[in-house]
């Protein structure tokens, strides 16, 4: 079973799904391929080249770059290139199939009624746009911030009437619309329940999916708060709902409200998983070169209206651990930009530790500070897109933030200082992923410690490879997993039960695995068969034997296959015979033992 949060999707629906999906239509869509013999090839749209390397297998069902190492089914395609998490893959697939996503398990429940929740957001969007069209006041604040018509629709922004039931009256139709609206953030609750819209005289910004679905409200007050009121009567003294706002209005007098409010909490929506202008972000780049992470839904409106396309932002909370699993699965550069006063570094050390854990090589995170008074709308209005451009430039690197705030108030000069040093940054570096980046702030730390670390803990010593005098023999193994990869239907040619199955060499039990996955479901494609290991620690191996091809065709490769068992069959007797003779040798061996010994010895040479 594959396990998104909604609930589990059965593996046999995934197999059935790549099965009606032709992945070459799939990336034909979104890229221009040409036909090379029975492939056809592009150059990469994960990575930069002039070159094609990049190739898609029909019979396969499965894509590989030969520059990068990107591979994977029709599914991780979506999920790379579209940036789609997996359950949102599977569904842009059904949809295109006209299958429907079953979805198991205890927490499957939520998706009963989301396709309704999507809708009424939706009509909640078109009520607030609208409602923006008719309010000379809400489009005077935006183009008092310099927003352009186009960036208005970009963003889908909307405004929210003074009354406490402008969008209850509009949506809630009927009792279970009422419910819905209600699950959906969009109603705050008076003492006695009595039901009011949650947003009022703000504009609203709606917040969108990976798929360009409302999810979510975000509204800023328009009115000063105590020149304005509510229209309509005032339902039962509103209980408090305000207390996930992300700022209040300096202006306001206490209890008065606050300037920005999010929408709760809900089925659709978290807000520590979610990043507000990603889909505008994915909508103007094929390629993500960077991302811009900033604080405020203005902050990511006015960049991109000064033409720096790449801006998100958090929702009212610190990044978190999701967000930068996010944010680094969309591209491999990521920018955070925070005040530059005692607030601002305390924010951007949350982010560091978030991100540290998902630093695998390759992967940048650098931080700008801005200028005292400034934030990224501020300073882009005021400076242009070059002047935050050069901010950008300036960025400090998560190397140098993070040794430069262990050491702030550490004397390096002396050696207790170095040691505070040391024990600070060691638990930090110990969250990096191995690889090259762990190694080099594990020797940065030796050089400001002055002490020798020695290997970085928990990564394997560097070992030069011992030279051998011969190259390693050929494993039989390895070459029938990689044939079965690659073709699956081989598994049809050898019936069982498998002798070789007690063979004691690496790699046995994942052919026999392999084996029985493809005999209980042979309209397996090599793609379909590796989504079966995409979170699997066999999978990175199995992807890898998969990009290859066997020259000698369907045919030759059967006999190959064919061969290779048979091989390992012997190999089986073989180390049968050598434990029955090493019995007999200790004077273990029983009467049986020996027949069984007689029958290995007259058949070991067939």
């Amino acid at each position: 079973m594959l396990e998104p949060m909604s609930g589990r999707i059965p593996a046999r629906f995934i197999d059935e799904l790549l099965a009606r999906t032709d992945i070459v239509d799939v990336i034909g869509e979104r890229v221009q391929m040409k036909k090379a013999g029975r492939d056809w090839s592009a150059c990469c749209p994960f990575h930069d080249e002039r070159t094609p390397s990049f190739t898609v297998s029909p019979n396969k069902q499965f894509y590989h770059c030969f520059g990068c190492g990107a591979h994977g089914s029709a599914i991780g395609f979506l999920m790379n290139y579209d940036r789609l998490e997996f359950p949102d893959a599977v569904e842009e697939l059904a949809k295109r199939a006209g299958m429907k996503v079953p979805y198991e398990g205890a927490r499957a429940a939520p998706r009963e009624d989301a396709s309704d929740l999507y809708e009424l957001l939706e009509a909640a969007t078109t009520h607030y746009r609208r409602q923006l069209a008719a309010s000379d006041a809400a489009r005077d604040y935006f183009r008092s911030r310099g927003l352009d018509d186009a960036v208005l629709d970009r963003f889908r922004l909307g405004y929210a009437l003074p009354a406490w039931d402008a969008l209850k009256n509009a949506l809630a139709t009927s009792a279970p619309r009422l419910a819905l609206l209600d699950k959906a953030g969009l109603l705050s609750s008076g003492e006695r329940g009595s039901k009011y819209d949650r947003f009022r005289d703000r504009v609203m910004f709606p917040i969108l999916d990976r798929r360009g679905r409302t999810i979510a409200f975000g509204g800023r007050i328009l009115t000063a708060p105590k020149a304005k009121a509510a229209i309509g009567a005032v339902p039962d003294a509103p209980a408090p709902a305000d207390g996930d706002a992300t700022a209040t209005d300096p202006r306001a007098g206490k209890g008065d409200g606050p300037k920005y409010l999010n929408s709760p909490e809900t089925p659709l929506f978290h807000k520590g998983r979610e990043l507000f202008g990603l889909w505008q972000v994915r909508e103007a780049h094929a390629k993500i070169p960077r991302l811009i992470v900033v604080e405020g839904y203005m902050d990511v409106i006015s960049l991109h209206q000064a033409g720096l396309t790449q801006a998100v932002a958090t929702l009212g909370t610190a990044t978190t651990g999701d967000h930068a699993e996010l944010l680094f699965r969309q591209c491999s550069d990521v920018y955070f930009c925070f005040d530059g006063d005692r607030a601002g570094r305390q924010a951007a050390w949350r982010a560091l530790e978030s991100v540290l854990p998902r630093m695998r090589d390759g992967r940048q995170a650098l931080f700008v500070f801005l200028p005292d008074g400034e934030d990224p709308d501020s300073l882009v209005r005021t400076q242009g897109s070059a002047g935050f451009e050069q901010q950008l430039a300036a960025a400090t690197p998560l190397s140098q933030l993070l040794f430069g705030e262990l050491a702030r108030d550490v004397n390096l000069a002396s050696l207790d200082g170095k040691a505070r040093l040391v024990e600070r940054a060691r638990p930090l570096l110990m969250q990096i992923p191995d690889g090259a980046f762990r190694d080099l702030m594990f020797d940065e730390l030796e050089r400001l410690g002055g002490v020798r670390l020695g290997s970085a803990p928990g990564s394997a010593p560097r070992v030069a490879p011992m030279r051998t005098a011969r190259p390693p023999q050929r494993s039989l193994v390895r070459a029938a997993i990689t044939l079965l990869v690659q073709q699956p239907q081989l598994a049809l040619a050898i019936e069982p039960p498998w002798a070789f199955a007690g063979l004691r060499q690496a790699g046995v039990a994942l052919l026999v695995e392999l084996l029985e996955l493809v005999r209980a479901r042979p309209e397996l494609s090599t793609g379909a068969l590796l989504e079966h290991y995409a979170q699997r620690e066999e999978g990175p191996a199995l992807q890898k034997l998969a990009a290859g091809d066997f020259p000698g065709g369907v045919e030759a490769a059967r006999i190959e296959f064919i061969d290779a068992i048979g091989q390992l069959e012997r190999q089986t007797r073989q180390q049968r015979i050598d434990e029955l003779q090493a019995s007999h040798g200790a004077g273990a061996l029983d009467d049986a033992g020996k027949q069984e010994l007689r029958q290995l010895l007259a058949t070991r040479g067939s």
